[in-house]
């Protein structure tokens, strides 16, 4: 039988490591700073993301990732042996994309639990605009 979306989103989430809203929080409240991805698209972040977050959507993470793609990101190339913490809207996306990472040597990347709603749901910072860095 063919696999579907959800038995690939739940083999990631077996082999990943999970973050709470509150542990993110506190690690960016704690100046730990680990480099926060967010995997959605543009047109999703312009809506709302985590302040500080970075865009590379969940179809480049790989590109974004390889040191020899031509559309890759340094500043997620150096953070290899930095935490580095990846969201989407429910969790579902960024599993697969933290997953992606992990198999590419990252040595300690993390999806956010509950994505951006249980973020948004917990009362913590939400902002609003379109990302003004440097799309992969």
């Amino acid at each position: 039988m063919p696999k579907t979306l959800s038995d690939y989103i739940r083999e990631a989430r077996a082999r990943i490591t999970e973050i709470t809203a509150d542990d993110l929080a506190d690690l960016l409240d704690d100046g730990e700073a680990p480099l926060l991805i967010d995997t959605r698209e543009p047109y999703e972040y312009a809506v709302r993301h985590i302040p500080g977050a970075a865009l590379i959507p969940r179809g480049v993470i790989e590109s974004a990732a390889d040191p020899n793609n031509a559309r890759r990101v340094d500043a997620l190339l150096e953070a290899r042996d930095r935490t580095v913490v990846l969201y989407c809207d429910t969790g579902a996306r960024s599993a697969l994309a933290t997953a992606v990472l992990q198999d590419m040597g990252y040595a300690d990347v993390r999806n956010l639990a509950g994505g951006l709603k249980l973020w948004d749901a917990e009362d913590y910072d939400i902002e609003t605009g379109e990302y003004t860095g440097t799309l992969p």
